[in-house]
C-alpha cells in the first residue's frame, strides 16, 4: 500500500536580479521613512516569494549581500587590509530589522568570508587573518541574531577546514552551491547537515559511514533523487532545500509541491 509523505523544506538564499531604475525607485518611495536601498530591496525580493509559496523554513539574503558586508567593515581599502578590521553592524541590524518585519525568525544568507575577496595585505600571516575575518563574521551575524534573525547561511564555493571549524559552535549552516567530495568531508567533519545536489547523493552515502549525518537537503529535487535519499534515510532526515537563482514565484512554489507525494 503507498504511503503519503509530507517532507520539510527549506530555503538555502536567493540570487533576485537587480531592477531597473525606475522599478527601485518606486519600491524605495513606498518604503520611504524607512531604511531602503537596492540591498534592502533585493532582501525583500529574495524572500517574499518564499513566504507566498509556504516554504518551510524560509531564508532571505545571498551572495548579494557581499557588497554591504564590504561597506560596513573598517581597516580594507580597495579590497585589502590596511589595518585591524572591524565592523560597524548599523546597516546590517537594519537588513535584519527589514527581514523581520516579513517573517520574524527568518534565516538569513550571507557570502562566506573568501567570498568577499579580500587580500590580507596587513597581518601577513594567515591562522591571524583567519581569526580577524571569523571574529567580524561572528560579532556581525550576533547583532543580527539579536535583531530577529534566526541562523544564518553561508554561502562558500570552497569551504576550508580553517573557517568552518571556526563557526562549529555558533548558529551556522554552511551551503556550498557546486559541491566536491574534498569540502564535502570538510563540512561533515563539523556539521551534522549536508546540502547537495541529486547527482551528488552518491558521494554523502559513501561517506555516511564515517560521519554523523542527520540530515540530507537534497537541492533543486526530483521525485528521482528523492527516493534515493529515502532508501538510505528516514523520512525526518530529507529536506528539500531551495537556492534561486531564476524566476523565484514558481521556483519555490514547485519545491512546495515536490514536498508532498505517494511513495
Amino acid at each position: 500500500m503507498s504511503r503519503r509523505l509530507k517532507l520539510a523544506t527549506r530555503a538555502l538564499g536567493a540570487e533576485p536580479g537587480i531592477p531597473d531604475v525606475a522599478e527601485l525607485a518606486g519600491w524605495i518611495a513606498e518604503h520611504r521613512g524607512k531604511a531602503a536601498d537596492l540591498t534592502t530591496y533585493r532582501l525583500f525580493q529574495s524572500l517574499a516569494p518564499q513566504l507566498t509559496a509556504g516554504t518551510g523554513t524560509p531564508c532571505a539574503g545571498g551572495t548579494f549581500m557581499k557588497d554591504r558586508i564590504l561597506e560596513c567593515l573598517s581597516g580594507i581599502t580597495g579590497n585589502k587590509t590596511v589595518d585591524e578590521i572591524s565592523i560597524r553592524n548599523d546597516a546590517l541590524v537594519q537588513d535584519a530589522y527589514s527581514i523581520v518585519a516579513q517573517k520574524r525568525n527568518s534565516c538569513c544568507a550571507l557570502p562566506a568570508p573568501e567570498i568577499l575577496g579580500i587580500t590580507d595585505t596587513y597581518y601577513n600571516d594567515s591562522d591571524e587573518w583567519t581569526s580577524a575575518i571569523t571574529g567580524v563574521y561572528r560579532t556581525m551575524m550576533r547583532a543580527m541574531r539579536d535583531a530577529g534573525i534566526a541562523s544564518h547561511v553561508l554561502i562558500d564555493n570552497k569551504p576550508s577546514e580553517e573557517v568552518v571549524s571556526a563557526f562549529s559552535k555558533e548558529k551556522v549552516f554552511f551551503f556550498q552551491p557546486v559541491p566536491d567530495r574534498e569540502s564535502t568531508e570538510v563540512l561533515l567533519e563539523h556539521q551534522k547537515h549536508i546540502a547537495v545536489y541529486g547527482e551528488q547523493l552518491k558521494i554523502v552515502f559513501e561517506l555516511k559511514n564515517e560521519y554523523e549525518l542527520r540530515q540530507i537537503l537534497i537541492i533543486d529535487p526530483t521525485r528521482e533523487s528523492i527516493k534515493r535519499a529515502l532508501s538510505q534515510l528516514d523520512p525526518d532526515q530529507v529536506i528539500l532545500a531551495g537556492y534561486c537563482r531564476e524566476t523565484c514565484e514558481k521556483y519555490w512554489e514547485d519545491l512546495e509541491k515536490n514536498s508532498s507525494f505517494s511513495t
